[in-house]
């Protein structure tokens, strides 16, 4: 057993920068510790290499430490006795009540009459309350009709009719000529209490709005206070004020008040366009700021498929703005168990030469071993997924950690391990280079970035500036001492600062993209990307660790372990220890499944009905389909499953948004037939040839408050101009466009027109030259159950999170 003082003949792999020599005349080796000027020379080299235990407990402790300090961290909450400031417990009592009328989807009573109803008698209050104070209080219900064109989902036109926005404007008595807008919608999905999304942003509006009005000392500006009842209907209510309410043009920034988890810490995820005095003016106001670029960055390039009003505010108003939510447990964001008691109190309270060539080489080598690590962790996530245990880790998350983490942590090693032993031999300076790599890769990333002009370039910079630093200053210690302890220690230590800030950031990755896989459709197969996440952030947090392996004596205690960790877990995995989902109340993994019990009607080119059919159409939204649900209602199996009829308009079904792309396996159980009592009235007013060469039709529907919209060309057709936003069809998603409708109360019947023209008919294609297809979908009241879905909801184990509701789908060939 060598021990740390032991004295071993290196074999030298490179030459020295430069030889000095001190004042005893001994040959003092500098730059990297036992190169030599004579690469024929096998020089004598006091070094510490460090224990291989020692040396894998020091950074098991560093990244576990660090670890609990990204979530000891995350419970700053701002904890206290509330103070005349903001009064949390009055806060939670608006949203106990608010949540306190179920669900809250657009068009409801619950939407439209309780909850705007219950908003509008506490302003009225703060209003008398306030009456005698230097500030005016003005309330104005808006009920605006518009629609407009999204690139959102894959694009699609919206269309809103009377959906409902409260305003309160907040200013010195005698008025103000700029305004600041904080806006939170109260509406919620069907089927959930929407308690963090988003009341909670409501009633802590209502609290805030209560605290400025009591003010002894007027405001410099005034402040409009925007309870939007029609977000969740993709942001219609946010572009009804932005666009068409007279306050709007006094606006000059905004704070959007949103949620994609329930609780936690609010995080700032966008700003902007540019005016940075914003997000001063919140690092100064907020007792625990807390925001990200990178998350800014991430939310932007359209990989999280979820949108905000900011991007209404944004594009449409032109104006500046913050977007803040909550990000903790997205398990439960829109389904049942986003409740009130799930929201914490204090939540609400808070919101050279050969050298070159040697590094050349060595980076090579590092970026190779991050290719088959990434290959090597793939390959397992296949096979879990081939083994049909996908999502395994979405109830158990460190189960993830330890089959994907230690499988990546030990490819790596290895690797790195090989290049040592057989390819290097057993050389000094390794250790020196190794570091030189990480730096070179993070001065690389640091570059491209600051070329790209993204923001999250001082990521790259934190992981560049602090480890050269400590280097430079532990540069003596190695040099006489080698990898001492002291010097192990030390350099942690200096790594601390930017590994804890990495670490945070890559906890809100799986914070955000965990639950994502929960309703990421049947396409895409998360554990290719959560295996791909995990060997990422292994690759990133090792970058200034690979060159411990070449300071330690030896890995094989180390790569032993990780492979009994991983063999052990693969095993678990591959017995279905680990269920995906959990019913448990206080930490719930629910299965999302879409239910609708739907009548499909389809009609000729002459009107007739071709045919009718009625079913429950049902749709899993996450990559493991009906597997875990077959067993408790063998009916719905995958005998009848079905298949995209391409001739009619989004396949002959009913979907509610354009995500057909996403979820393209869904099954349909025969039942009986839906009759509404407020059924679709849809008819054709009109049909004229202009003489410019199109067709032009105009169309009525009167049906329930959510209704869809699906027009298909044929082959040789096309759409030159129609009644939506700007006049000109937009967002054609294979052929197909998809116009989403909703109204709020007493709604006049909906119009539209569009022109066609036919430019080269195809005769094998379906008769006619459009396709015209219209859902509609009943999402409360007594037209939203039937007796056959009630009873199939009663056989849905716990552990899933059925939403279902009542829909017909009619299809015309013109």
């Amino acid at each position: 057993m060598e021990s740390d003082t032991t004295v071993r003949r290196i074999k030298p792999f490179g030459t020295q920068h430069f030889v000095a020599q001190d004042n005893d005349g001994a040959l003092d080796r500098c730059g990297n510790n036992g190169y030599s000027a004579d690469p024929k020379r096998k020089p004598e080299v006091s070094l510490y290499l460090l224990r291989e235990a020692l040396a894998a407990s020091l950074v098991s402790v560093f990244i576990l430490v660090l670890w609990g300090l990204v979530h000891l961290s995350l419970q700053q909450l701002v904890i206290g006795k509330p103070t005349g400031e903001f009064n949390a417990v009055r806060a939670r009592q608006h949203l106990e009540r608010i949540t306190s009328v179920g669900p809250r989807p657009v068009g409801s009573q619950e939407n439209e009459v309780l909850t705007v109803g219950y908003l509008l008698g506490q302003i009225e209050n703060i209003r008398l309350e306030t009456a005698a104070g230097p500030h005016q209080l003005t309330v104005d219900v808006q009920r605006p009709t518009g629609s407009f064109s999204i690139d959102f989902l894959g694009g699609f036109t919206s269309f809103y009719d009377r959906v409902t926005n409260i305003a309160v404007r907040l200013e010195p008595k005698g008025g103000t000529q700029h305004l600041m807008l904080a806006n939170c919608h109260f509406d919620s999905v069907a089927n959930s209490p929407g308690a963090s999304d988003d009341a909670v942003s409501c009633a802590v509006m209502l609290e805030v709005l209560h605290s400025l009005a009591n003010q002894s000392s007027p405001l410099h500006h005034g402040v409009i206070f925007l309870f939007n009842g029609a977000e969740e209907n993709i942001l219609q209510a946010s572009h009804g004020f932005i666009t068409q309410h007279p306050w709007a043009k006094q606006v000059r920034a905004f704070i959007n008040l949103e949620a994609a988890g329930v609780g936690g810490k609010e995080v700032v995820f966008q700003t902007g366009p540019e005016n940075p005095w914003l997000v001063q003016a919140y690092v100064h106001a907020a007792k625990h700021p807390f925001a990200s670029v990178v998350g800014q960055e991430v939310f932007q390039s359209g990989i999280i498929p979820s949108d905000t009003d900011f991007r209404i505010y944004r594009d449409f108003g032109n104006i500046p703005g913050i977007d803040l939510a909550f990000i903790e447990n997205g398990f439960i964001y829109h389904t049942k168990y986003d409740t009130a008691n799930r929201i914490l109190t204090d939540s609400i309270q808070r919101a050279g030469g050969r050298y070159v060539r040697d590094l050349a080489c060595a980076t090579g080598v590092a970026v190779l071993s991050w290719f088959v690590t990434l290959l090597s962790v793939l390959i397992v996530a296949l096979l879990v997924t081939l083994l049909g245990h996908s999502m395994f880790w979405y109830n158990h998350f460190y189960a993830s950690i330890c089959l994907y983490g230690a499988a990546a942590t030990g490819k790596m090693i290895l690797i790195h391990t090989l290049a040592k032993n057989l390819y290097y031999g057993v050389s000094d300076g390794l250790g020196d280079l190794y570091f030189d790599v990480s730096l070179l890769l993070w001065c690389c990333s640091l570059v491209w970035l600051t070329q790209q002009g993204l923001c999250s370039a001082y990521v790259p910079m934190l992981m560049v500036a602090f480890p050269l630093a400590t280097r430079l200053l532990l540069a003596k210690e190695f040099k006489h001492r080698g990898a001492s302890v002291k010097y192990s220690v030390l350099y942690l230590l200096g790594l601390a600062l930017p590994y804890l800030h990495f670490m945070f950031l890559i906890w809100v990755v799986f914070e955000i993209f965990t639950p994502i896989m929960g309703r990421s459709g049947t396409e895409i197969p998360p554990e290719v990307v959560l295996a791909t996440l995990v060997t990422l952030a292994t690759i990133f947090l090792s970058s200034f660790f690979l060159h411990f392996i070449y300071l330690v004596r030896s890995t094989k205690w180390i790569l032993a372990g990780l492979g009994s960790v991983f063999i052990i877990m693969f095993l678990l995995v591959s017995c279905g220890l680990f269920f995906p989902y959990s019913g448990s109340p206080d930490s719930p993994r629910p299965k999302r499944v879409f239910l609708q019990h739907t009548t499909r009607t389809f009609h000729n080119l002459q009107g007739q009905v071709e045919s009718r059919d009625s079913g429950l159409w049902i749709n899993s939204f996450d990559y493991t389909a009906i597997q875990h649900i077959t067993p408790h209602i063998p009916e719905i199996n995958d005998s009848i499953r079905t298949r995209c009829r391409e001739d009619r308009p989004f396949c002959g079904y009913p979907w509610f948004l354009p995500v057909k792309f996403l979820s393209k396996k869904n099954w349909y159980l025969p039942a009986s037939e839906v009759s509404p009592s407020s059924p679709l009235e849809f008819s054709l007013l009109s049909r004229e040839e202009t003489s410019w060469g199109t067709v032009k039709m105009t169309f009525s529907a009167k049906g329930p408050s959510h209704m869809s919209l699906y027009l298909m060309p044929h082959r040789g057709a096309n759409l030159s101009t129609w009644s939506f936003g700007d006049g000109t069809p937009q967002f054609d998603l294979s052929g197909e466009y998809f116009v989403f409708y909703s109204h709020g109360l007493n709604a006049p019947t909906w119009t539209f027109w569009f022109e066609i023209q036919v430019l080269d008919p195809d005769p094998s294609g379906p008769e006619g030259m459009i396709s015209v297809a219209i859902s509609s979908h009943y999402f409360f009241g007594e037209d939203q159950r039937t007796a056959q879905l009630e009873e199939i909801l009663r056989r849905f184990p716990t552990w899933s999170f059925p939403s279902s509701w009542v829909s017909t789908y009619d299809m015309y060939r013109y």
